[in-house]
């Protein structure tokens, strides 16, 4: 089992989170992002260095899971390829994405981004901040939890 981030959008505290505990299960942490990332370092981190072209990161992650992976993403099309392997997917603020509720949610995704389009912008949270941090910890605790007892998806 490993876990993969898709570290271009992954706030800083949720991988130095996904470190720690990589290191505490010896468990390998994949970074993939088209630029170095400060921080990613230890004998439990690989930083994936993809090609500057959109969707090289992506297309890493997607190539490199497997069933009983754990993805950390935010990007919905991403989740949607991933759940289908199936291969475990959580965002950054824990929320899980599923066979079940990938279609709603990349439905509202492409809303959001047909409006962004139209030059109709959605008041976006940028804060990263303590909640949503402890939101994704216990999330990313729970989920690692249960794939290190090799508990299948519910």
């Amino acid at each position: 089992m490993k876990i993969l981030v898709d570290a271009d959008s992954c706030p800083k505290p949720a991988r130095a989170l996904v470190l720690r505990s990589a290191a505490r299960n010896s468990l390998k942490a994949h970074f993939a992002a088209n630029r170095p990332i400060p921080g990613i370092s230890g004998e439990n981190a690989v930083m994936e260095l993809c090609t500057a072209e959109e969707g090289s990161a992506d297309d890493r992650i997607a190539e490199m899971a497997r069933p009983g992976d754990l993805v950390l993403t935010r990007d919905i099309p991403l989740a949607a390829r991933l759940v289908e392997v199936p291969v475990t997917v959580i965002d950054d603020r824990g929320r899980l994405y599923t066979r079940e509720n990938i279609r709603e949610r990349l439905s509202l995704r492409n809303f959001i981004v047909g409006l962004a389009e139209n030059g109709i912008e959605k008041e976006r949270s940028a804060n990263y901040g303590k909640r949503e941090l402890k939101a994704f910890a216990d999330s990313f605790d729970r989920v690692l939890s249960r794939l290190l007892r090799g508990e299948k998806k519910r």
